[in-house]
């Protein structure tokens, strides 16, 4: 369909961003593109460390570049810290990227570059395609709600809501405050992307994301990782906005419909953390519905205290558990958790630091999810009909987390400041009791839906092929 075509795919370089990316560059690659996917130096050789040199040895029409991110050097196994990476990244990447296409075009090995397809937040790369006048389309790689949450944020930082006056923001009600955003109704500040959170006017994410987004809207053309029925009140205010608005998620699912046995070859894996496969083993044991997963994502960081209320919890429930345990997740230090605990928990727990989470999410023993509510983590408990406990942590995770507890009505969410009973009392609602069984029940009927979207003649398929045939062929 589009064999002469050559897009160059520009993640945000954290685990979160790049995993979307690499399932619409596989789809791409699928309709006929030569791909070439552009990781930074650093996670270019963390994937050689997790998954060896076939994680970067890409295919015939599938290959690998690298670009610098502007920040020290390190060899640290570990998520750069997002601040400063939002920081160097924007200032840092435009002339790397664009030497990086110069050389592409010089290059008699591949074709032409033709299109970029650039991460929302690396607007380095659609000013690099408007520069030398080439299609591109961002890739906006949290949800729906959130983008549209942050298109507010200008407005609040223009009536001087935003930053806060002082820290007494956090405790004194103010978070209360109901905000008006177009297609989102009941909404609070404290669901609004957590950026907000500042009483510096200088805030380093804040300026960061209110820049992004404004830019976003400009460029114009993006994809979301959702699908029309999951989102269509927002959607509809979006695409009034700006009209090459383009739902073709959930992007994990669609990737596992395409037929082509290379793209599922372990050289197009793009997780940075070594994964542990033995958990699947460990569940194929298990009966449908009884094991509650539990992982906080890639970048979620918590206090050794929480940490220890999530695992009391999670064992005075006795429930059988699946629990990933970042090495880093402990604020500053070494995840450990007491031995009285593993002693408590033997045969009924199942403890590792990452595993492959679409693989356990839809494996049948899995009855119920406790998240840090990232946007991927959340579709893909959508795709499965896995009902979730919401822990939100940061960035577009409070939005997500009043979505699917109050509209999509998939989810329960526990208090912010973590107690064990809490873990306990939620963990066996949601199993056994008739809330839970009210949310098992809308999780399934969410499933059909998102199934509905991405088969033949579904929306987000459909809106794939119209993204291609509108925005990265045309001329």
């Amino acid at each position: 369909m589009a064999s002469n075509s050559h897009a160059v795919c520009l993640p945000f370089p954290a685990q979160g961003h790049i995993n979307p990316m690499m399932q619409l560059a596989k789809l791409l690659y699928s309709r006929g593109f030569h791909i070439t996917f552009v990781n930074t130096e650093f996670n270019h050789r963390r994937l050689n460390r997790s998954r060896g040199v076939e994680a970067v040895k890409g295919l015939p029409n599938f290959q690998f570049e690298t670009i610098p991110d502007g920040l020290p050097p390190s060899d640290a196994d570990a998520t750069q810290p997002v601040p400063p990476l939002c920081d160097s990244t924007r200032r840092n990447c435009f002339t790397p990227f664009l030497e990086l296409l110069s050389k592409l075009n010089s290059s008699p090995q591949v074709p032409p570059v033709t299109c970029i397809v650039s991460d929302a937040i690396m607007t380095c790369g659609t000013k690099a395609a408007q520069l030398i006048g080439l299609p591109y389309v961002q890739l906006w790689t949290s949800s729906t709600v959130s983008c549209m949450g942050l298109f507010q944020c200008k407005e609040l930082v223009q009536t001087g809501i935003v930053p806060f006056k002082d820290e007494h923001f956090i405790s004194d009600g103010t978070l209360e405050m109901p905000i008006d955003i177009p297609g989102m109704p009941n909404m609070r500040l404290k669901d609004m992307p957590s950026i907000i959170r500042t009483t510096d006017p200088k805030d380093i994410m804040l300026n960061f994301c209110l820049e992004v987004s404004q830019e976003c809207l400009e460029f114009s053309s993006i994809i979301f990782n959702t699908f029309d029925e999951l989102d269509k009140e927002v959607l509809q205010v979006l695409a009034d906005k700006t009209p090459n608005i383009y739902a073709i998620g959930p992007l994990a699912s669609l990737c596992r419909n395409i037929n082509i046995p290379e793209i599922q070859h372990d050289s197009l894996n793009s997780s940075l953390w070594k994964e542990d496969t033995s958990c699947i083993e460990w569940l194929n044991s298990m009966k449908p519905n009884s094991v509650l997963y539990v992982n906080y994502g890639s970048v979620t960081v918590m206090s050794n205290h929480h940490l220890n209320e999530f695992a009391w919890g999670l064992a005075n429930s006795k429930y059988l558990f699946l629990w990933i345990v970042r090495p880093d997740v402990v604020m500053g230090e070494s995840a450990v958790l007491p031995t009285e605990f593993m002693e408590e928990i033997k045969g009924r727990g199942f403890i590792t630091s990452w595993c492959p989470q679409q693989q356990v999410l839809s494996h049948p023993a899995i009855g119920l999810f406790l998240t840090h509510c990232g946007w991927n983590s959340v579709l893909e408990a959508v795709s499965e009909g896995v009902p979730l406990i919401c822990w939100p942590f940061f960035a577009d995770q409070q939005t997500n987390c009043r979505y699917a507890c109050n509209t999509w009505g998939n989810a329960m969410e526990i208090n912010p400041d973590v107690k064990r009973d809490d873990v306990e009392n939620l963990v066996r609602e949601m199993m056994e009791g008739d809330d839970g069984q009210r949310i098992r029940q809308k999780a399934l009927e969410w499933k059909k839906k998102a199934e509905a979207a991405i088969n033949n003649g579904g929306s987000s398929l459909t809106n794939f092929d119209r993204m291609i045939e509108e925005i990265l062929c045309r001329g």
